[in-house]
């Protein structure tokens, strides 16, 4: 397995994918995110986690937000090796509540997220 990469190198691209995805809620796009064995956690230590391509394709679609329902804006806090730290908020329309997200997303060396890791707040 390749040396994972500083996680500076994939972050903005990886992001623009992400969104993408969230907007398309395309298999492809989702799994084209992840490593093979990738573990996506919905909360820290997260005993449900979805785990591998498909479970967090099967989880994103069935916890799946529609395009026109939200928008998302964020910004980098830092990088340490090959994990990133990402603020975001995301503003949903109608009297949906809108979140403070912080994500920790944990690279391999060719761009793709192994391990990502979120934690989303309703704002006040």
């Amino acid at each position: 397995m390749a040396e994972p990469a500083a996680a500076a190198a994939f972050i903005t691209s990886w992001m623009d994918r992400y969104q993408a995805a969230w907007a398309s809620n395309s298999a492809e796009d989702i799994r084209a995110l992840f490593t093979e064995d990738a573990r996506y956690e919905t909360r820290p230590h997260d005993p449900d986690a979805w785990t591998g391509q498909d479970g967090i394709v099967e989880g994103w679609l069935a916890a799946r937000d529609e395009p026109q329902d939200w928008t998302f804006s964020w910004e980098l806090l830092g990088v340490d090796g090959s994990t990133a730290f990402v603020q975001g908020v995301t503003l949903y329309a109608g009297e949906q509540p809108s979140y403070d997200n912080l994500w920790v997303v944990r690279f391999d060396g060719s761009g793709r997220a192994a391990a990502f890791t979120e934690w989303f707040m309703a704002r006040p």
